[in-house]
């Protein structure tokens, strides 16, 4: 054995196999690093399946994953991953989506894709039409909203706590306790980009387009600073003391 790493390498003839078996229901097909994409149309979904099932020895689904592209029309995309265990390859795919129109179940082909399919829709919101049992998996009962879109707040909707006067959990709006902040994490090593409060004093890190601090006030000579030999004198004096007199008071 020369490398301790298994070798990944798509079989040969794969892509023209699977061509073959989709036809008409084949939007597009690409391999990139040794990984082979499966676009198809969403309504030849179970179709697609037991084909690729049969026909092309993808016998297991092992993940069904939404993605969200909020810029792209239809917006979700859900994304099957098959794995072949005659072949020991594995495939993706894909197929687009958007939250009214949904997506035929498969899990007449592969039981397992009820729990899969749920945490699709809880995450995403994608409807899986066929499925007998819909409903949150990893969120709670009462959730509102799906977690994984890009437009769901980092810090949700809403948040629970224990009543002690009511005794049950209760929902309440998102309460923060300081101003949301935002980390560069940058190396303190390093140091920042922007100019911190106080660094405008330097002159050092100063934003561009900002004018330079004033010159600061400097003393160049000892008189400045009220040193020097008239000074010293003084000093001496004030430091003199008088000798105490000495002798019985009459």
């Amino acid at each position: 054995m020369s490398h301790s790493a298994p070798l990944i390498q798509t079989p040969d003839g794969t892509i023209e196999a699977i061509s073959k078996a989709l036809g008409k229901n084949l939007v597009s097909i690409e391999e990139a690093n040794h990984e082979v994409a499966v676009h198809i149309h969403r309504d030849a979904l179970v179709e697609c399946m037991v084909q690729l099932r049969d026909e092309c020895e993808y016998q297991q689904l092992v993940e069904i994953a939404g993605v969200d592209w909020p810029d792209r029309d239809p917006r979700f995309e859900v994304v099957y991953c098959l794995l072949s265990l005659t072949k020991n390859h594995r495939i993706r795919v894909h197929l687009t989506t958007n939250e009214a129109q949904s997506v035929p179940s498969v899990t007449g082909i592969w039981p397992v894709a009820g729990w899969l399919e749920r945490e699709v829709f809880d995450m995403y919101g994608v409807l899986f039409s066929g499925n007998a049992d819909l409903r949150r998996i990893l969120t709670d009962y009462g959730f509102a909203g799906h977690p994984q879109r890009k437009d769901f707040p980092l810090s949700g909707y809403v948040e629970l706590r224990y009543s002690e006067e009511e005794k049950r959990v209760k929902y309440e709006p998102v309460q923060l306790a300081q101003d949301f902040r935002n980390f560069d994490f940058l190396s303190p090593w390093e140091g920042a980009d922007y100019v911190l409060p106080g660094d405008e004093k330097t002159g050092e890190g100063a934003a561009k387009g900002t004018p330079p601090p004033p010159t600061p006030k400097t003393t160049d000579a000892a008189t400045q600073a009220g040193a020097g030999k008239a000074t010293n004198k003084q000093a001496v004096k004030r430091s003199v003391r008088k000798p105490k007199a000495t002798g019985d008071k009459a």
